[in-house]
């Protein structure tokens, strides 16, 4: 049997086969399958590594000062690189003998790491990660020593610790989360991230922002960790989290994601197929019916792929907020004010205070805070020619929201207004100022008067488009918000005439369901909306009191006023409709006087004991009428209809009232209060009806909420929306350029001719002309002849000429 010193490393003899020469891969094979047939082999290489582990540590110990390492005799770093490879993969199969193993392999990697050559490194690290992909050895217990070899400077083995890091706990919360563990490993990566050395916290910050991006540690501990390292006292720490908060929206997912080799992904990124009229059209009426069905599949397989596309792209917009950082701080407001303490009192370039600016206004607008002395510091910044200038603009707008006081705002609003929009100034900025104002108001619509909105409007008759469309954005905004601040010919057709902004501090609390209203209101609908003829019947009661006084005077006159509906067959009818035709023509005198008032206020001349017998007459006759005719509403009774009787007495519009109002109030009544879940369902139904009414009323235009405005990130470029910048020389080269590229060189049309060859000879059109009838007739009569000849010629075999013959 050979011996297993240390230059034989190569080939070895097993156990009772002296003549069998082994390598070491060879070898690790024969022990897997048949581990108890090797165990002297076994003990042997163990022992071997040990003394390869002494001699390696004793030339270091003589060779300290070498900067390389073990300079001297590199076969000995070769020879344990592979015994420890080597016991590595036989270590499942003798736990037992090999039980110490990862503890001695972790403790020389922790004790030794950087004294060691880098391929040794290497090795001696492949080995533990293959223990730790075992379960051999905790990552508990090795992630702090991973994140020590991601900072010694060894690219492949920095590349080689982290991405054992993030698949070994992605593995462990693939299935379900292990919170207990889970806690241990970032309480060391958090600890690590606070150290004063700049590349293991680094390092912790990079692993932590890949767990948080890839959701594996989407918790609040992993979020204010991220958060909090803005107070670094490296500088580089900084920027790296600040850089990551601003751009974490726009990371998107990496292809190793679990769900990225779907079959649905990848046959939506392999679809080049458009559906349009021409695909439908031929899935339906051209080709076979088998055709037809691959068509139609194929089009129902595209359709699928751009849904689900859609709802992608939908869900990663609308969570994109949610999975911010930014979005989990537990003390937002001492986040806001610490960082914003050390941009004033920091000494960075300008980009790195941009960096700050933006994530401040970030958190403001997110969380809704309020830092007063932050506008006045983004008010000296606010000039035309400041560098980047938009993007300090958007970081205004976005610290904006409806909890700030107007009166913190209004210095940096006004400044924005003065250095930005006046006629001297250019058009990039008139229309970058109107721009701004439109978004701040929209957010604080407090801040504008009415003098100053009358101003910036005129600039919709401005020549330049982006200046033009920038002042009409303004007018639609404010039709919706607070229309009473236009002229009269700016307001156009407003959907909410009387609309205001809510001032400072005004809350509306919800005494009720929201929008049980509607539910009411569409109970309702069935009886008020449809006359006897079938038809709409007209107006409520509540837009009869919105109605201007020439509008009623033109309806009574022609014949369509609201009390029609009331007017029976007898003569109390006939005599309250002359005194509803006495009251509108007193009415027609007064109009100046009277315009606030409603034209059914009026008292009636006559006694009042008269006018309390008409009214009663007019409601029994009303009773009648509802009683013979099926499709009007069923009567129902008042709780306080003798107290309503009396005011009907007084007033000719509570009288209307009395008898307009027995459909609706009866319901209420009946009602207990108590919905059902069918009523939830249709309360949500008719909501979405009314939204897409007003978006058709407004033409697409609707105003965000508060906290839709609040997780809004407002983008520099879009402040700079059709502004056409002016191109330099080289990129209107570049321009005519690529429009030249479908066509072929420029040439005139007198060397074009001088090229041009002969065209077709007389042999080829003679070749090209259609024969005559008669010819093409005879030429297929022959055909025939021969086809016909052939056929003949081919049932009978020929034998050759007799002899005789």
């Amino acid at each position: 049997m050979a011996s297993f010193g240390a230059p034989i490393q190569d080939s070895m003899s097993a156990s009772g086969r002296a003549s069998e020469k082994l390598s070491l891969p060879v070898l690790q094979s024969k022990m897997k399958s048949d581990p108890e047939g090797y165990t002297s082999e076994l003990v042997l290489i163990y022992n071997q590594f040990k003394s390869s582990l002494e001699l390696f540590e004793q030339q270091a110990a003589l060779n300290f000062t070498s900067l390389s390492g073990i300079a001297t005799d590199p076969t000995v770093a070769k020879d344990l690189g592979d015994r420890a490879l080597f016991l590595a993969h036989v270590t499942p199969f003798y736990p037992k003998q090999l039980a110490q193993f990862p503890k001695e392999l972790a403790q020389f990697l922790k004790s030794s790491a950087r004294s060691l050559p880098s391929g040794l490194r290497v090795h001696v690290t492949q080995a533990l990660i293959l223990l730790s992909n075992r379960k051999l050895v905790d990552i508990v217990g090795t992630l702090e020593l991973f994140m020590e070899l991601q900072s010694l400077g060894d690219r492949v083995l920095r590349q080689l610790a982290f991405s054992h890091v993030i698949h070994g706990i992605r593995r462990m919360n693939q299935k379900h989360k292990n919170d207990p563990k889970n806690r241990a490993l970032q309480n060391i990566l958090f600890s690590m991230l606070q150290r004063e050395d700049e590349a293991i916290a680094k390092r912790a910050l990079i692993t932590l922002c890949d767990f948080h991006r890839r959701k594996v540690w989407f918790d609040d501990r992993t979020a204010n960790a991220i958060c909090m390292a803005c107070f670094h006292v490296s500088s580089k720490i900084m920027i790296a989290v600040l850089s990551f908060l601003l751009d974490f929206e726009k990371i998107e997912n990496d292809d190793d994601t679990d769900d990225s080799g779907s079959e649905d992904d990848l046959e939506a990124r392999q679809t080049q197929m458009v559906v349009n009229k021409e695909s439908i059209y031929k899935a339906k009426h051209k080709g076979t019916t088998s055709s037809k069905k691959k068509k139609k599949a194929k089009l129902q397989r595209v359709i699928r792929s751009m849904k689900k596309q859609q709802r992608l792209s939908s869900e990663n917009s609308n969570n994109s907020n949610y999975f911010s950082p930014l979005n989990h701080l537990k003390d937002a407001q001492g986040f806001a004010e610490k960082l914003f303490s050390r941009l004033q009192t920091c000494n960075e370039r300008f980009e790195v205070k941009m960096m700050m600016l933006k994530v401040i206004s970030r958190t403001v607008g997110l969380h809704r805070l309020i830092l007063l002395n932050f506008y006045p510091y983004l008010q000296k910044y606010i000039q035309p020619h400041q560098r980047d200038v938009t993007s300090l603009l958007a970081a205004a707008v976005q610290a904006c929201h409806d909890m700030v006081p107007p009166d913190a705002v209004e210095p940096l609003f006004k400044q924005i207004v003065n250095q930005f929009v006046h006629d001297r100034s250019r058009t990039e900025a008139i229309s970058v100022g109107l721009n701004v104002v439109r978004e701040i108001c929209l957010r604080m619509p407090l801040l504008m008067s009415e003098d100053l909105l009358q101003d910036l409007v005129l600039y919709k008759k401005s020549h330049e488009k982006a200046v033009s469309s920038a002042a009409r954005s303004l007018v639609t905004l404010f039709r919706e918000v607070c229309p009473s601040l236009l002229i009269k010919k700016d307001r156009g057709r407003p959907t909410h005439p009387k609309a205001r902004p809510k001032a400072f501090g005004e809350v509306q609390v919800a005494s009720n369901v929201p929008g049980v209203e509607l539910l009411e209101q569409d109970d309702d609908g069935s009886d008020d909306d449809i006359d006897e003829d079938g038809g709409y019947s007209g107006l409520s009661d509540d837009d009869n009191e919105n109605i201007p006084v020439e509008e009623c005077d033109s309806q009574c006159e022609s014949g369509g006023s609201s009390d029609d509906d009331f007017v029976t067959d007898g003569d109390s009818g006939e005599n309250d409709v002359k005194e509803d035709e006495e009251l509108f023509d007193s009415d027609n005198d007064n109009k100046a006087a009277d315009q606030a008032d409603d034209i059914s206020e009026y008292e009636c001349d006559e006694d009042e004991d008269e006018e309390l017998e008409d009214s009663t007459s007019l409601l029994e006759s009303d009773d009648e009428t509802a009683k013979d005719n099926k499709s009007k509403a069923q009567k129902r009774k008042f709780s306080d209809f003798d107290g309503q009787l009396n005011a009907a007495s007084k007033s000719l519009r509570a009288l209307k009232k009395l008898a307009g109002e027995k459909v609706g109030t009866a319901a209420k009544d009946t009602n207990d209060g108590i919905l059902s879940n069918e009523d939830f369902q249709r309360i949500k139904e008719l909501k979405t009806k009314e939204e897409a009414k007003l978006a058709l009323a407004q033409h697409g235009f609707k105003i965000p909420s508060s906290d839709q405005l609040s997780t809004k990130r407002i983008d520099a470029a879009k402040l700079e929306a059709n502004i056409r910048k002016k191109l330099t020389k080289d990129e209107k080269l570049a321009l005519v350029r690529a429009g030249r590229e479908e066509r072929g060189k420029y040439q005139s049309r007198t060397s074009i001719k001088k090229k041009k060859t002969g065209g077709t000879s007389n042999q080829q059109k003679e070749h090209k002309k259609a024969m005559p009838l008669a010819a093409r007739r005879s030429k297929i009569a022959k055909v025939r002849v021969e086809k016909k000849k052939k056929q003949q010629r081919s049932g009978k075999q020929f034998r050759g000429r007799k002899a005789w013959k």
